[in-house]
């Protein structure tokens, strides 16, 4: 390329590119310079961070691989940070640190470490990650899934006395995956004859950068094999679909709760109920085989016993950025006098259920944007009745969203914001008022696009 070629490519993106300056600006003070006890700065840089992010989007949709390259590039900007929203990151160096020792990570605490210094066990850095981590994670057994294990090792093998460099490594997996979402998330959009510029929905999406590249939650890797799935289902090579899927339930287990919905996508119309289900059948089997194959390393009655006692502190103890259980459990406190979580939560969990069993077996689920709306509807709902909404959990619905109609996750990508009001000098205090605030937006936006009366629709997708 010429240099007047050059200069000429550069006045033709002059927009875009002082956008991107901005912006990339605007992700150096986030990642290097915030708090996260400073809200007010934090909703600044947020603000300016989605409205920048918006308008780039907008000046570059005909300009596809320069927002593809600006995107990669502002995910660079984190890699010497370490993240200031969340700690969760130190208790994935330490499982890490213990698996690759060939230490079973799920059998003891952190806290159970230190108290029994006779385990045999070294853990580099032991100290900080603990600090780090706090002490409620420390008191826990591990509830991450197998495949997530598998990076925090990857982690560990690359920087197992380091804990920036493991953070740095944890991110070029974080990076890797969204460059695998956006490149599975093009290719289903042209197959759904979807405009490709949608995918920047999520890949620019600062809430998306900030989460997951930022602050190292998984959800990113597997919401990667789960768009890979999708995108082989609807090609219909559905053993491998499954294989994926079942990969994606081994880094976080919220697609376990979304296979009912898969139910009808593989029946046919000329057969009968019972040879309609050979396939969905077939295709459980496999998913199910492969989340069994990868947690059979781990498998003792001591795993399981662990494993689950935490996985039921999300439904019985813990309680962050809920809405209508919050509701509930303020008719609790009227009318009995006490938290009623332990019962709210395993009922909400119940009706959760319920509803993506109905869901699966009553909606319309044959083609591929017909699934892709259900999921969307289930985890929406199941988060609406969760006991707690950590923000990187909307960037599963925020994914889901751009395939469909709908755009109420968008909204809820920037709101989420407030719930990190909760976040102060003096400590962690939920304001309710913010919660509050979050709620009322996204649910009066979710209700709008449901119940509007002109509607776009999709184009109907042949099925397997």
């Amino acid at each position: 390329m010429s240099l007047n070629t050059l200069v000429g490519q550069l006045k033709a993106h002059k927009n875009i590119l002082l956008f991107a300056l901005a912006v990339g600006l605007l992700y150096f003070v986030f990642g290097h310079y915030l708090e996260r006890s400073s809200f007010t700065k934090l909703l600044f840089l947020w603000s300016s961070l989605c409205f920048s992010s918006y308008y780039l989007v907008k000046v570059g949709k005909n300009h596809f691989w320069w927002l593809v390259g600006i995107g990669i590039a502002v995910r660079f900007i984190f890699i010497g940070a370490i993240p200031n929203l969340s700690q969760d990151f130190y208790r994935f160096i330490w499982d890490g640190r213990l698996l690759i020792q060939g230490i079973n990570p799920y059998l003891f605490t952190p806290q159970l470490y230190a108290a029994n210094p006779e385990i045999g066990v070294t853990v580099s850095q032991a100290t900080a990650l603990m600090n780090g981590m706090g002490a409620l994670n420390a008191s826990h057994f591990s509830n991450y899934p197998p495949v997530n294990q598998f990076f925090f090792a990857i982690a560990a093998l690359f920087s197992s006395k380091s804990i920036l460099g493991s953070v740095m490594v944890l991110r070029c997996i974080m990076i890797g995956a969204d460059i695998g979402i956006l490149y599975f998330g093009k290719r289903l959009l042209e197959k759904l004859q979807l405009p490709p510029n949608r995918i920047f929905w999520y890949f620019l999406n600062p809430f998306i950068i900030i989460e997951l590249t930022g602050n190292l939650h998984f959800e990113g890797v597997m919401l990667f094999f789960m768009i890979w799935g999708l995108y082989l289902l609807h090609n219909k090579k559905w053993i491998w679909a499954g294989v994926l899927l079942g990969l994606s339930i081994s880094v976080k287990l919220l697609p376990l709760l979304l296979l009912p919905i898969f139910l009808k996508y593989f029946f046919k119309k000329e057969a009968s109920f019972l040879q309609n289900l050979k396939i969905p059948v077939a295709f459980y089997l496999i998913v199910l085989g492969t989340v069994l194959l990868t947690f059979a390393p781990f498998l003792s009655s001591e795993f399981i016993s662990n494993f689950f006692a935490t996985i039921s502190l999300w439904f019985q103890t813990f309680e962050f950025n809920a809405s209508v259980y919050y509701l509930i459990r303020w008719i609790g406190f009227q009318t009995v006098g006490w938290n009623i979580i332990a019962v709210a939560g395993k009922s909400l969990a119940f009706v959760v259920v319920t509803i993506i069993i109905l869901f699966g077996f009553f909606r319309k689920n044959k083609t591929t944007p017909q699934l892709i709306t259900t999921l969307l509807l289930g985890v929406s709902c199941y988060f609406l009745l969760a006991t707690t909404v950590h923000p990187w959990y909307v960037a599963t619905p925020l994914l889901l969203s751009i395939f469909t109609k709908y755009k109420f996750p968008l909204v809820w990508s920037f709101m989420i914001v407030f719930s990190y009001s909760a976040y102060s000098m003096e400590g962690f205090s939920e304001n309710l008022w913010f919660v509050a605030l979050e709620y009322f937006v996204v649910i009066g936006f979710a209700t709008w696009e449901l119940f509007r009366k002109e509607k776009e629709d999709l184009k109907p997708v042949e099925i397997i």
